[in-house]
């Protein structure tokens, strides 16, 4: 079942892991998106705030990433830029540390996890690994993410995933709408609008 096309605007309810709010906005370049968006939340008695645009090529692979951030410890920007193979550059300098990873995934967004799902089309049954260039929320330092995706069968119109990232020992059933975007993320996000 191939995903519709996405909406203007999408919004999460950030749960469990943190307490606050994600929206992200999808603008069309071509046939693929630009996508724009910005966190904030409370998580560990520390609030802070991420903002992103990320480009993407037809295949839904990340092109390129521009986030900044605040929390107590500053102001913060990092500019992540990937040939659609696996190569990246991270604020400019070689990163092969990520080679291989072909999508970018922000801890502090349910945004980022559609990209590998769009990109993969997996089949009911089939899973494949879908590593990522992880930035995390509090000082957007960049690291490389493990991640496993298992297609599970659908409900309804819903697309439904099992997820895993095993250097944090997490599994979850992730279930998108029809346009391939997180409706549920549990202990992390839930979609709001």
């Amino acid at each position: 079942m191939p995903f519709s096309p996405l909406p203007a605007t999408a919004a999460w309810l950030h749960r469990d892991a943190r307490q606050g709010f994600e929206v992200a906005c999808f603008r069309p370049a071509g046939r693929s998106y630009v996508i724009s968006g910005s966190t904030s939340a409370v998580e560990d008695g520390e609030a802070w705030i991420v903002s992103y645009e990320i480009r993407l090529d037809r295949a839904w692979r990340t092109r390129s990433a521009r986030i900044t951030g605040r929390s107590e410890q500053g102001a913060r920007g990092v500019r992540l830029d990937a040939d659609g193979l696996g190569h990246w550059q991270v604020d400019g300098e070689v990163a092969s540390y990520l080679d291989g990873c072909i999508d970018v995934n922000l801890e502090s967004s349910a945004m980022t996890n559609p990209l590998p799902v769009h990109r993969l089309a997996l089949g009911a049954g089939a899973g494949s690994s879908a590593p990522a260039a992880y930035v995390r929320a509090r000082d957007l330092s960049v690291e490389r993410l493990e991640q496993e995706y298992v297609r599970a069968c659908d409900e309804g119109h819903h697309q439904r995933y099992d997820y895993a990232a095993p250097v944090f020992g997490f599994t979850a059933r992730l279930v998108y709408d029809e346009a391939g975007l997180v409706l549920d993320y549990p202990g992390i996000a839930l979609r709001a609008l």
